[in-house]
């Protein structure tokens, strides 16, 4: 038998190598990326970036409580190129949008309303369990023998409660879906990336529908021909009603119904008397025995992963990250912004530092809100290509290409979107009204490398490296390093007459 000093170090042995492969599977630096360009070598002779445009919704998609809009970014060389492609969704009060899968992870900006949504993730547990008691059962069941077993009469996987400003990360290949519980419509931008390796399909954004005849927008694949409405089913009319029926143990009429071949209602269905889930709710009165055991999960129920136990027979949390992990993050709280400028604006950033699973998505979003005529700094994304959406307002859009020429240079409002290649250079200045939009990035921690202001590319040169760089005095190269030196990326309006004097500074 093994004495516990051998057993201890092998314990210690397996636990570091399954870290040291947790985080290799993460993608280990900031800089690395675990994707890249897919496609022959013409495709890549195409992806020049020459011309940029502000997009707006194209199409839309009705269905019984709610509708589609499509961006048709498949038409466009640069959104390819970029491997990214962009869904609006408005849900009328009641919606579902039915549960399904895509082949590539999504991140989901809730940009309105409020709602439930939910995650079969593969290999969790069902924690949320509703049972009856033997005497609810004999109350139920009147004329049969007591039963001396509680009856389970529903399980699931936990349910996530979602609010405006919200960001939901879905992986791919999971299914969710989506319910608003509101009032009013829940409007959400999703973007999801068809270049990341997690995708093994091909460039295209395809989205596996567990129920219903969902119709939708579809476009050949580099191609700039309109969009075509086309039909599509959903994953259970692909099988024959014997083979369905004897997997799922009920009758040909129930397994016909599940294809759903006659359905008319489309991707959001409405649920006319409220979805009933289970949900814990705060009570005034305190919870008696059996309330509390309505809801679970209990200590033998714990999120996991994986089924088996970790390293020598105990879980070591490892194989628990998964189901663990939180799904959503708010973004749109001002006091969690990690930078502010009273008079310019604030950055909300959010990435795997702050929102772990993010580290499986290999994806993150920052939101920016400027004010009257603020200007967001000169700066590029060193490891991603980025995508704008804009929330409010107006704002102009300068971009640079590695040619040193404008590729985009014009206004942007609110529901537009851009994409903004990796490397390229962009500067953003506020109209009067006000901007605001949410940058969806393809890396999961986007690293911006800035031109001005502190902790900028030309603050960490040398002044005499600006000087003979730019042919300029050693004074004016101090003025181009720190005259914006005290402001961080969100640089609050100068007035003219602030302006005139430093234009008078600089002719002397």
């Amino acid at each position: 038998m093994a004495s516990m000093s051998t057993i201890l170090p092998l314990c210690l042995s397996l636990l570091l190598f399954q870290v040291s492969i947790a985080q290799y599977s993460f993608g280990g630096s900031p800089l690395q990326s675990p994707r890249g360009f897919r496609g022959d070598q013409e495709s890549r002779q195409q992806c020049r970036f020459e011309h940029l445009a502000a997009l707006e919704a194209t199409h839309q998609q009705r269905s019984e409580a709610g509708f589609t809009e499509y961006y048709n970014t498949e038409a466009r060389n640069d959104f390819r190129c970029a491997g990214v492609s962009v869904r609006r969704l408005v849900v009328e009060s009641k919606g579902l949008v039915l549960p399904m899968y895509a082949n590539a992870h999504k991140l989901v900006y809730i940009i309105q309303g409020r709602g439930v949504f939910g995650m079969a993730l593969p290999g969790c547990p069902e924690t949320f369990q509703s049972v009856q008691s033997p005497f609810e059962q004999q109350m139920a069941t009147t004329g049969e023998a007591q039963s001396t077993t509680q009856k389970l009469v529903d399980e699931h996987q936990q349910l996530h409660q979602f609010h405006q400003g919200d960001l939901i990360a879905v992986p791919a290949g999971v299914v969710h879906w989506l319910y608003n519980n509101g009032d009013s419509p829940v409007v959400a931008f999703t973007v999801i990336d068809t270049n990341n390796n997690a995708n093994q399909l091909d460039p295209k954004r395809r989205e596996f529908f567990l129920a219903g005849k969902p119709r939708r927008w579809q476009q050949q694949l580099y191609s700039y021909q309109a969009e075509q409405q086309s039909s599509n089913q959903n994953i259970f009319a692909g099988f024959s009603l014997d083979l369905l029926s004897e997997a799922l143990g009920v009758s040909k009429q129930t397994a016909l119904r599940l294809q759903g071949l006659n359905d008319r209602r489309g991707a959001i269905i409405r649920v006319e008397h409220g979805l009933q889930a289970l949900q814990p709710s705060f009570q005034a009165e305190p919870v008696r025995e059996e309330q509390a055991q309505a809801y679970l999960p209990t200590e033998q129920q714990q999120p996991t992963w994986s089924q088996g136990g970790g390293a020598c027979g105990q879980r070591n949390g490892l194989d628990e990250i998964m189901c663990a992990f939180k799904s959503r993050k708010n973004i749109n709280n001002p006091q969690s912004s990690d930078i502010f400028n009273p008079r310019g604006g604030r950055i909300t950033r959010t990435n795997s530092q702050n929102f772990p699973i993010l580290n499986i998505i290999q994806m993150s979003a920052t939101r920016t809100v400027l004010h009257n005529n603020a200007l967001l700094t000169p700066h590029w994304t060193v490891n991603a290509h980025t995508v704008m959406y804009v929330t409010a307002g107006q704002g102009r859009i300068q971009v640079v290409d590695h040619r040193g020429r404008s590729v985009f240079d014009g206004e942007l409002h609110q529901q537009q979107i851009l994409l903004i290649p990796q490397n390229f250079a962009v500067a953003v200045k506020a109209r009067r009204e006000g901007f605001a939009w949410v940058s969806f990035k393809t890396n999961h921690n986007a690293v911006d490398s800035q031109i001005a202001g502190k902790a900028s590319i030309l603050c960490a040169l040398p002044v005499d490296v600006v000087a003979n760089a730019y042919r300029l005095s050693r004074e004016e190269s101090r003025r181009v390093k720190f005259n914006r030196g005290d402001e961080v990326a969100v640089f609050a309006p100068r007035s003219r007459q602030q302006q005139y004097a430093e234009w008078q500074i600089n002719e002397e």
